[in-house]
């Protein structure tokens, strides 16, 4: 019954969006790595993409205004991680924040011997442990050309992450998957990544392994060939975790 009501009322909001089908449509033409998916599956994840913006609040910083047709290329981007998972996969936070261009933050860090240092770092997105996902829409508006770079798969990637606690590499597993096949693969592929960076995969993934899994995620959606060729184990991962099999 609870299922029955839950479904209903998402049928609501998808049945009184404010966004046409059409609109959605055009957006979606925009975006190179939605080509891909079937009718029955862009329909899919328009509908995932309405939920999305019903739930969460997409505000702009440093007087950035957000237009309609914003909000719907974030949404979009944002829901082909969990085309086949559920919008249940980013709960517990409410708030997407848009920067008009790259912003800095002030970071913290302590050496061996106990000493803080501070600083600040620039950066086109960020995701927090149960707060926003912070972008940057310079950013945001070229991604999804199929380059393998991507700032909303990859900070709402980290999303997925978070949900067993601080981003580490290692998501909830799907039913069926193997934690620590999962484990070894994604341990073997940060070595191996770290002394042999490869040819068309950001040399970021090598910071730490939670950085690994949402580089290697851009590049899963947006050139799967490039990961299938780098580690055709971990591409195999991808597919069972995402339910998706881009190539």
């Amino acid at each position: 019954m609870l299922d029955k009501i839950k479904d209903w009322h998402q049928q609501r909001i998808i049945d009184n969006s404010p966004y046409s089908l059409e609109s959605w449509h055009k957006v979606a033409q925009d975006i190179d790595i939605l080509n891909r998916l079937t009718q029955s599956e862009l329909e899919q994840l328009i509908e995932l993409a309405i939920l999305l913006l019903h739930e969460k609040k997409i505000q702009g910083a440093q007087g950035l205004e957000i237009t309609q047709r914003m909000k719907q290329s974030i949404a979009l981007q944002a829901c082909l991680p969990i085309l086949n998972l559920g919008l249940e996969w980013y709960k517990g936070w409410s708030s997407i924040i848009v920067y008009p261009g790259s912003y800095f933050t002030k970071t913290s860090r302590t050496d061996e011997f106990g000493i803080v240092h501070e600083g600040h770092q620039h950066r086109s997105g960020e995701a927090w442990l149960r707060g926003p996902v912070i972008l940057s829409w310079r950013d945001v508006k070229h991604a999804g050309a199929r380059d393998g770079n991507n700032v909303v798969i990859h900070e709402f990637v980290h999303k997925l992450d978070m949900l067993n606690g601080r981003a580490n590499g290692f998501p909830p597993m799907q039913k069926g998957m193997n934690p620590a096949q999962w484990t070894q693969i994604m341990e073997k592929g940060f070595a191996d990544f770290q002394h042999n960076p490869k040819a068309g995969i950001n040399s970021y993934g090598a910071t730490n392994p939670a950085e690994l899994i949402a580089v290697l995620s851009e590049v899963f959606f947006e050139r799967p060939e490039v990961l299938q060729d780098a580690y055709p184990d971990i591409y195999q991962l991808m597919v069972e975790f995402f339910k998706q099999n881009p190539l």
